[in-house]
């Protein structure tokens, strides 16, 4: 099988024009030609093509790219395992990056302090804000990060301090909630989830009864915030995850 220079750039996603460059500059001269002269790229042109795309995602110059590929030394299997080491290090970093913005985005919600260094730990030796950009365009895309983003900016410290008061009064009651032995479904702990979600809704952006849902598992799956609600007293976290649920759950129409 052959194919056409426009069949490899659909498949490749990449323009007519880079793959004339890359013939032009030595990187991936086709296999063969038409009889009008036209190029042509077997399976082996495009394993080379595949090859070409992963490095240069990965960062590398075209010069190093060709200086890799061209290595009589090299065994094809040796790219692909340099390959997988790199993209899967760079996932990692990526999923890094994302879990501190989700993190920055809640911690703020519930009024915790991040230290220096955890805003910053994920950047290494990096300057965080040559990766604000990028942040912003992978995850701050959502209406719920904007609203929050359009609140927080006009808040005074003053703001900042009532709404902390309102977290450590929820606490206090909470508590005391806990301290009587009411159960996660009872009344008053469905009703303190639901203030829980109000105060959410009020100061930062509309929670809803599903958002609410995940939020509460968070709680308890992330360390973090397991610890600031169980600074409250111990168990608290899972307490209030079970009352949000039990609270969305007589929220929510039956069908």
């Amino acid at each position: 099988m052959s194919y056409s220079v426009g069949q490899v750039a659909g498949f490749a996603g990449v323009t007519v024009r880079t793959l004339h460059h890359y013939d032009e500059i030595g990187l991936l001269a086709p296999g063969g030609r038409s009889h009008a002269g036209h190029r042509r790229y077997d399976d082996a042109d495009l394993d080379r093509l595949q090859q070409i795309l992963f490095y240069r995602e990965l960062g590398f110059p075209l010069d190093e790219v060709a200086a890799l590929l061209d290595d009589p030394e090299a065994d094809p299997r040796a790219h692909l395992r340099r390959q997988h080491e790199l993209l899967t290090a760079r996932i990692e970093k990526l999923q890094k990056m994302a879990a501190a913005v989700e993190h920055a985005m809640e911690a703020r919600t519930m009024g915790i302090d991040l230290t220096p260094e955890e805003r910053f730990e994920v950047f290494g030796d990096k300057d965080p804000e040559a990766h604000a950009e990028e942040a912003e365009r992978r995850w701050g895309g959502t209406e719920t990060y904007a609203e929050s983003q359009r609140r927080t900016a006009r808040y005074t410290k003053d703001d900042w301090k009532r709404m902390q008061a309102e977290v450590a009064s929820w606490g206090e009651r909470y508590d005391a909630l806990m301290e009587a032995g009411e159960r996660p479904d009872g009344e008053r702990a469905m009703d303190m989830a639901e203030e829980h979600r109000q105060h959410i809704t009020t100061w930062f952006y509309v929670c809803t009864y599903e958002i609410h849902r995940g939020l509460g598992e968070m709680y308890v799956a992330d360390e973090r915030f397991k610890e600031f609600y169980d600074s409250m007293r111990p168990g608290l976290a899972e307490h209030l995850r079970d009352a949000i649920t039990a609270n969305a759950a007589r929220h929510t129409p039956r069908s």
